[in-house]
């Protein structure tokens, strides 16, 4: 939408800007020292969705709080237009990349059209100027051909092809559209990942994990695009679920905008594949004002939970019929290592072991050894301590002794003082005690008591060197400690109190079992 020129660009300018400084640096300390994400500069924010125009990049006191109170409507906030914690927090949020200029008024026509029974007007406001302001808002045909240009490293082709399938499947089963795969040659819709700046403009470089998941391009350019340095998954709390994203970019192919409506897939910001139904009514009727209902008029929506099993199912295949251990492309759930040297490494439903000369023994199923463990933890750990096993997912953690679940767990991670979601978690010889990161914050479990111990968590910084979102520590002979993130490793000496190393574990590190079973998955 257009927005009139400041008024006073000079004195309101200033103090809302002096303002905006002050707020913002208060919260970003504290939500820093917290682990969450850090919050971006509300002014590019608002300009670069669309909210506020880029002219000399100068706005008045009531640009901006339109602006802000738009902005919270979008985001179902309390629209205050105050710059307050809460949308500042909701700024810092994963989300796409395309802008939310139009979504309001494209919406209310939307539902104005269901009352009236009358067709909503297709297009967005004729003072969009974003990238796709010039092409048509939907297709004129209904059967549509798709191309996968190349995919992340650590997913195979497989994993990746009934991922977006099934993204695709999910459109076809409520409208009268008809996907088919075109693996070569011309394609209506083309999927590729990219980084960083990929000739889209500078407004539309990726800027690595979290931020910007993807964006895409309404139909004719037919293009959607993710950024490569995302964690990219199918199942698990750690990382974007690719099918959820790529269902969502699809939409925006299809012509739709970004909905206000509460689990909407069409919502701006991320969403996890959860147990209910992954399209929203909103989904349904843009999508069918669009292109019609499906053939027999009877829509099939799934729920998140049949796709999650789905896909899980898919995953443990993929593990088992790979022809080297697939957590040596860099990605898995967690690590850890046993009494005997054995480095356990688990990633979905399955895990390998890896002996002490290197060997590497699976994948094996997860609940064959653990029964009653959930796929895709998020930590684990052995400790020498009691001899027992420790994992955790989600809010709570799971004790073994051996291959049996302890009595009275698993426990709820709150009633430890422990946080949700844990980075990695891991035995700390020199204190004696259990150690997890999350953020840029670690806690210390007393395994006796089962307590956290006092004056913690702590800042991360203690530990000189060691970078946030590691996803996996274990401790070597000898005392060293070993942190894991994507494909990078970092060596912390626990006398020196500081990182000595760091490298590419798999190709560095023979007892991860990679070194002679390294291959490529090549991006074509």
């Amino acid at each position: 939408m257009s927005r009139r020129p400041p008024d006073h660009p000079c004195g309101a300018g200033r103090e809302m800007r002096a303002a905006w400084i002050l707020t913002v640096c208060a919260l970003v300390t504290a939500q820093t020292a917290g682990g969450s994400p850090l919050i971006p500069d509300p002014e590019v924010f608002l300009e670069k969705y669309g909210y506020l125009h880029q002219d000399n990049h100068i706005h008045n006191t009531v640009e901006v709080q339109s602006a802000i109170r738009e902005f919270q409507w979008l985001s179902r906030l309390p629209v205050t237009g105050e710059l307050d914690g809460a949308t500042l927090r909701q700024m810092a949020e994963p989300r796409c990349g395309v802008s939310d200029e139009g979504s309001q008024q494209i919406w209310a026509q939307r539902v104005n059209a269901i009352f009236t029974g009358k067709r909503a007007a297709a297009g967005r406001p004729q003072s969009r100027r974003k990238r796709s302001a010039a092409q048509a808002e939907k297709w004129y045909k209904r059967h549509l051909t798709y191309q996968i240009v190349n995919w992340p490293r650590h997913l195979s082709l497989g994993s990746v092809r009934l991922a977006v399938r099934a993204a695709f499947q999910l459109w076809s089963n409520v409208s009268g559209l008809v996907f088919q795969e075109a693996p070569e040659g011309p394609a209506d819709i083309r999927l590729a990942f990219y980084e960083g700046d990929h000739n889209d403009g500078a407004s539309n470089a990726f800027d690595g994990p979290g931020g910007t998941l993807a964006h895409a391009f309404l139909p004719r350019r037919g293009e959607a695009h993710f950024d490569m340095a995302e964690r990219w998954t199918l199942n698990g709390h750690k990382g974007h679920n690719l099918f959820m994203v790529t269902a969502h970019e699809i939409g925006h192919t299809l012509g739709l905008e970004h909905s206000p409506v509460r689990n909407a897939l069409m919502s701006p910001y991320y969403r996890k594949l959860g147990r209910s139904l992954v399209l929203s009514w909103d989904d349904i009727i843009a999508v069918q004002q669009l292109y019609g209902k499906p053939s027999g008029d009877r829509p099939v929506r799934l729920p998140g939970q049949v796709l999650h099993a789905t896909l899980q199912e898919w995953e443990t295949t993929e593990l088992k019929t790979t022809g080297q251990p697939l957590y040596c492309q860099g990605i898995f759930d967690a690590i850890t290592m046993d009494q005997n040297d054995t480095v356990l490494v688990f990633r979905g439903s399955m895990y390998w072991t890896v002996s002490a000369e290197g060997r590497v023994s699976g994948p094996l199923p997860l609940r064959q050894r653990w029964s009653d463990l959930p796929p895709a933890i998020e930590a684990a750990t052995f400790s020498p301590l009691d001899s027992k096993w420790y994992f955790f997912k989600g809010k709570r953690m799971w004790r073994y002794n051996d291959s049996v679940l302890d009595p009275g767990f698993p426990r709820k991670s709150s009633d430890l003082g422990l946080p949700r979601h844990p980075d990695c978690a891991f035995f700390y010889t020199p204190l004696g005690h259990m150690v997890l990161f999350k953020g840029s914050r670690y806690s210390v479990l007393n395994l006796k008591t089962l307590r956290q111990e006092p004056y913690y968590p702590r800042r991360l910084t203690d530990w000189t060197g060691v970078p946030q979102g590691t996803n996996g520590v274990l401790t070597r002979p000898g005392g060293r400690l070993y942190l894991f993130r994507e494909q990078r490793f970092w060596t912390f000496d626990p006398v020196k109190v500081r990182v000595t190393r760091e490298g590419q574990w798999a190709k560095d590190l023979s007892w991860t079992g990679c070194r002679n079973t390294l291959q490529s998955n090549n991006i074509l």
